[in-house]
């Protein structure tokens, strides 16, 4: 056997294994066997219960900041959790300007960047409910980027204007 060929083979057997296990892994935990043991514990439940609300609350008030600053077409937004953050490739048309709004709901801050950096200046992003805007070029935008700083709590809404 060539060196190409045992690689080749090794892969080969590398996905299956994978694939078996992940095959595996959804199948145990959808058949319903043992659902008391994939339930969750009355702790926990209540914990979501307590959480669910606030980030509910929150992602309301950040929708509705944005809202009132809404300039021109929207053309991409979303919300995600500040432990989350925002990893987006917007898909911007060249020659056209467009406004990142951006709103954190919540405690602690959130750091905007874009990559490369090039593309436009960071921000920090506090996570009181004030909107930050970002003045952004189509033709040199590639990615933004937005990390909730340690110990921050919350939702972050965004929303692209094209102006």
């Amino acid at each position: 056997m060539t060196y190409s060929s045992l690689r080749a083979a090794r892969l080969t057997g590398c996905a299956v294994v994978v694939s078996a296990f992940l095959l595996t892994s959804c199948t145990a935990s959808g058949s319903g066997a043992d659902s008391a043991a994939n339930s969750p514990s009355p702790a926990a439940s209540r914990l979501r219960t307590a959480t669910e609300p606030s980030e509910k609350k929150r992602t309301e008030q950040a929708r509705a900041a944005l809202a009132a600053v809404q300039n021109g077409a929207m053309v991409e937004a979303g919300v995600e959790r500040v432990t989350d953050g925002i990893h987006t490739e917007p898909g911007l048309s060249k020659g056209k300007t467009y406004r990142l709004n951006l709103v954190c709901a919540g405690s602690g801050s959130a750091q905007l960047e874009f990559v490369p950096s090039g593309a436009g200046a960071g921000a920090t992003v506090p996570c009181d409910g004030s909107v930050v805007q970002k003045r952004i070029a189509g033709d040199r935008l590639a990615r933004i980027v937005v990390d909730g700083a340690k110990g921050a709590t919350g939702v972050i809404a965004w929303q692209i204007d094209a102006l």
